[in-house]
């Protein structure tokens, strides 16, 4: 408090108290893996607005574009406005100590990635465990551009193991070789990633001539971005169409996409009226967490409360703490329900915030915790949409569930 000595009128400034949690981003992209221009920049996160800047940085002189070109031209013809590069350059690989992936740690605005074009099981593997040991993005994954049969896409592919030595024979060499071959399938179970087939046919961004196989990530990540911006992040990233997609690498019917899409892997699919649709929205999880937009918004909500109650630190763990930490979050998360991303006919219904001494006892106090319970009501996409219609002795009636 100052303190006043003499006479005279006074005018304090004094804190309303509030401080208002904003929303973080959700639509920046990254991309991991080689460029046109192979010794552009390597290993290292470059940020990225537009079509011609990356062309500029990553490809000055191409010719044709690769996958990772190709799936950039898609995510911002897709509604993409903002990504980061990782060139790993010639063999690189897309994660590893200070290289690909691992860069992006630092990244906090990232909030889905991609390495365009890698259908192995490492690549996979890297991917996923890079989006789960972050929490806070998603890892879209590319499928094989085309299977002999869909059906082997419901399995997890497996790499094959090496052929057995034999008696006396020299151990086999493991540089200069090529891996050895894998199942077919989609990756594990993750409730972070979201898997996605088949490729689509586009012209090639350098060279508009020639009709190139692309990646869907480029695209699906666009999508996303394009989404978030006129619907918002519960809005499921589907049935929305693949701008620049002139076909696809394989037609995947209705009842081939009945078997694949309970197995978590998503369909780009053709319509004689539509064109080329992404139509599944589906984390590799078969779970509470199924739905991408709901993976997708409780990542945003649960980083913009981290970032918006940083302030919490060391302050006096009592009362007076935990109802602002209340008032903060309920305003945040209100905010939300009005956006259409909970449900409920009111606040109540669509959230709770929790902070009190039940949630806090002197044991909690005393390791120099504050504990808040926090329950949210997501929407998810309507993915079945039935119509049951009856017919009664005056005529027929429809329905809708």
């Amino acid at each position: 408090m100052p303190t006043y000595l003499s006479p005279g009128v006074f005018v304090e400034e004094v804190s309303s108290g509030s401080k208002p949690i904003e929303g973080v981003g959700t639509s920046v992209a990254a991309f991991v893996g080689l460029t046109p221009k192979a010794d552009a920049r390597p290993n290292e996160p470059v940020a990225v607005n537009n079509w011609s800047e990356f062309v500029r940085i990553f490809a000055p002189e191409a010719k044709v574009g690769n996958p990772l070109a190709n799936a950039v031209y898609a995510f911002f013809l897709n509604g993409g406005t903002r990504c980061w590069i990782v060139n790993t350059g010639d063999n690189g690989p897309i994660s590893g100590r200070g290289r690909g992936l691992d860069t992006l740690a630092v990244i906090d605005e990232v909030a889905m990635f991609a390495a365009p074009g890698k259908t192995d099981v490492a690549s996979y593997e890297a991917l996923l465990s890079a989006a789960e040991l972050l929490g806070d993005r998603v890892a879209i994954l590319d499928g094989p551009e085309r299977v002999e049969n869909v059906e082997q896409l419901t399995r997890v592919a497996t790499e094959a193991p090496p052929p057995a030595a034999e008696e006396g024979a020299p151990p086999p060499r493991s540089r200069g070789t090529a891996p050895p071959p894998r199942d077919a399938g989609r990756a594990r179970k993750s409730k972070y990633g979201a898997y996605y087939v088949p490729w689509t046919r586009m012209r090639d961004p350098f060279d508009p001539d020639q009709l190139v196989s692309v990646p869907p990530s480029g695209a699906v990540m666009g999508i996303c971005a394009r989404t978030d911006a006129e619907r918002g992040v519960h809005k499921a990233p589907a049935n929305a169409t693949v701008r620049g997609a002139l076909g696809l690498t394989q037609m995947i019917s209705k009842a081939e996409q009945e078997i694949l899409n309970p197995a978590g892997v998503n369909c780009l699919r053709m319509f004689v009226r539509d064109g080329v649709l992404l139509w599944g929205a589906r984390t590799l999880d078969d779970g509470e967490w199924k739905y991408l937009n709901v993976r997708r918004l409780f990542n945003m909500i649960e980083e913009s409360i981290a970032r918006g109650t940083s302030w919490v630190v060391f302050e006096p763990n009592d009362r007076p703490l935990w109802k602002a930490i209340r008032r903060d979050i309920g305003a945040f998360l209100t905010l939300i329900w009005r956006q259409g991303a909970l449900m409920g006919a009111t606040p109540q219904e669509a959230f709770f915030v929790k902070c009190d001494e039940e949630t806090n006892p002197p044991e909690v106090i005393d390791a120099g915790q504050v504990v808040t319970l926090v329950g949210l009501a997501p929407v998810k996409p309507a993915e079945f949409v039935i119509f049951r219609i009856g017919q009664s002795a005056s005529g027929a009636t429809i329905e809708s569930v």
